[in-house]
């Protein structure tokens, strides 16, 4: 973690590598969510240092493209903070957001548990149709 001490004030910083690493995940990525407007680094020349406040909405950009949200969606969620009604329309939305993922995995669930018995139909008939024609398995 570098440490700035101009004007007495002290500052944490965290560089790329060292985020990269606590994350697992590539500069790529880092860049790529900058580039997205989701963090906002502060540049010194071509280095980029990144405040505990970027490094908090990295865990919370990975945790929800963990759950299935998308950038467009995060960058939604991020936005409504910032702006009134800040953290209980932060709330609200994401609740609402969880809601709808967790009716997309049900709905997900349901297609493979529909898909899983009718490959055990066709299985079942390939084995009966065998046995009819006399070929063992």
């Amino acid at each position: 973690m570098l440490r700035n001490t101009w004007n007495g004030s002290v500052d944490k910083y965290y560089s790329i590598t060292e985020l990269t690493r606590e994350f697992g995940i590539s500069t790529r990525t880092l860049r790529f969510y900058e580039d997205e407007g989701l963090i906002h680094p502060e540049r010194r020349g071509r280095t980029r240092l990144f405040r505990p406040a970027d490094r908090r909405l990295i865990q919370e950009i990975l945790r929800g493209r963990r759950i299935g949200f998308t950038i467009a969606e995060i960058r939604e969620i991020i936005q409504v903070y910032k702006d009134p009604p800040g953290e209980l329309g932060q709330l609200q939305l994401l609740m609402s957001r969880v809601e709808e993922k967790r009716e997309e995995l049900r709905q997900k669930r349901k297609d493979i548990d529909d898909t899983l018995a009718e490959l055990d139909n066709v299985e079942e008939a390939c084995l009966t149709r065998l046995a009819e024609i006399g070929v063992g398995t």
